[in-house]
């Protein structure tokens, strides 16, 4: 038996430029306006207007960008900073390349939360920290080969072998020893994503600018994007660790207060290394601006890469002058796929807004 659309009801819209052609969704596109920080039931409600300007309209078959456009339209209509953030993140959206997102920074900055917002925000489902790297290589590498691999980072002093006159000296040299370890571990998870076409989130105190010199070049299939938080305020910083301790038992509060001005030490060291490197500072006050913020510095950092690229790279030429769509020509960042290159997924392909992994 033939089932019958029932009276009354559209048909479906089509979103003509993916893979399958899949039918719009009110879900999705609420998710990704909800990306911008708009309130969920606002986010329904414009893409419930969406749906209603294209049946009152007759459009039965849109693309991605006209997409995107018109819900930014509907956006900026309720607040235009809302729009101007929702087309960064669908930018971000429209990378071709994996994206590697390394956020570094002392203890109880807040990379954690940072880290989690960003990947429900952008659709990543591998979020790794630098923790749970240095927990594989301690199952590798015992205590008496690599001591400083057992301790926190603001107690890396106390792991040295051959002790060092100047305490403030022995703490950072001790963490320098922790951040080389723990790199080798961070670079092979890069690697892993580069051969999948997957994103990946690495968040840690190890990741650390000055160590990372030479890894653009290395992994020049992906959009690397180092980011280091900082909370220069002393007492906001000294306030995470109560909260911290509020919401795990695992993490008392009074072990980071104990340590508190090696803590501000090893951040004023990685805060330094950023900046002769080169490498975005964040300062977090609140969380939606530290995430429009490194949002803005992930769609600068793959223009840029796009531009070099393009300086450097022939352009294919194009069998069909009327597969715009198909080329990536829609006004995002989309570009053509090079050969021996492992594409990225995109949001149509795993049905969802880029769920990744």
């Amino acid at each position: 038996m033939r089932l019958r659309r029932p009276a009354g009801q559209a048909a479906h819209i089509v979103i003509s430029d993916t893979t399958h052609g899949l039918p719009y969704s009110k879900g999705l596109m609420a998710s990704s306006v909800m990306m911008a920080g708009v309130p969920p039931a606002q986010a329904y409600r414009v893409a419930e207007k969406v749906e209603q300007d294209l049946n009152e309209r007759g459009v039965r078959q849109i693309t991605s960008a006209e997409l995107r456009n018109l819900a930014a339209l509907l956006l900026a209509e309720i607040d235009e900073r809302h729009a101007s953030t929702y087309l960064q993140w669908q930018a971000v959206e429209e990378l071709d390349e994996p994206l590697i997102i390394l956020l570094g920074g002392a203890t109880g900055v807040g990379k954690s939360t940072i880290a989690t917002q960003l990947a429900a925000r952008l659709g990543i489902t591998r979020v790794i920290s630098t923790d749970a790297i240095r927990e594989v290589l301690r199952a590798a590498f015992s205590q008496k080969l690599i001591p400083t691999l057992y301790v926190s980072s603001f107690n890396a002093d106390e792991a040295l072998r051959v002790p060092i006159s100047s305490r403030s000296e022995q703490l950072i040299v001790g963490f320098q020893e922790q951040v080389t370890a723990v790199s080798v571990g961070i670079k092979a998870l890069i690697a892993r994503a580069l051969e999948e076409g997957t994103d990946i989130i690495v968040e840690g105190a190890h990741v650390v600018p000055g160590f990372l010199e030479g890894w653009e070049e290395e992994f020049d299939q992906a959009v690397l994007v180092p980011v280091v938080i900082a909370v220069s305020d002393v007492e906001m910083h000294r306030s995470h660790f109560a909260m911290r301790a509020l919401e795990t038992r695992s993490r008392p509060r009074d072990r980071y207060l104990d340590n508190f001005e090696k803590i501000r030490a090893l951040q004023s060291y990685i805060v330094g290394l950023a900046e002769r490197a080169g490498a975005p500072v964040v300062e977090m006050f609140d969380l939606d601006s530290t995430l429009q913020q490194i949002a803005a510095i992930v769609v600068a950092k793959a223009l840029a890469k796009a531009q070099a690229r393009s300086e450097v790279e022939p352009q294919p030429e194009r069998a069909d002058a009327g597969s715009a769509a198909e080329s990536g020509e829609d006004g995002g960042l989309v570009g053509s796929q090079i050969p021996g290159r492992v594409p990225r997924l995109k949001s149509w392909e795993l049905l969802g807004a880029r769920r990744k992994g």
